[in-house]
């Protein structure tokens, strides 16, 4: 069980982390995400189908990595 002050810093992380990425997207920062080599786009008139295979797997990596630094630190 955490403890409350524990629970506190890993919101307050949380939160950082939220207000960094969405500076990263406001400034364009992540213009390139979406983009990568392996994303399907396809348009034609006004047909829009947008699979981001890549961008899905680069989060799922980090998350993980995310998640495994935290667990050995707890």
């Amino acid at each position: 069980l955490m403890a409350g002050r524990d629970l506190g810093l890993i919101v307050i992380a949380g939160g950082v982390a939220l207000v960094v990425v969405g500076v990263l997207i406001w400034s364009g920062g992540l213009s390139w995400f979406g983009r990568l080599p392996g994303d399907i786009r396809y348009e034609r008139g006004s047909t829009r189908v947008y699979v981001p295979i890549t961008s899905m797997l680069l989060v799922s990596v980090v998350l993980s990595l995310i998640v495994a630094i935290a667990r050995k630190l707890y």
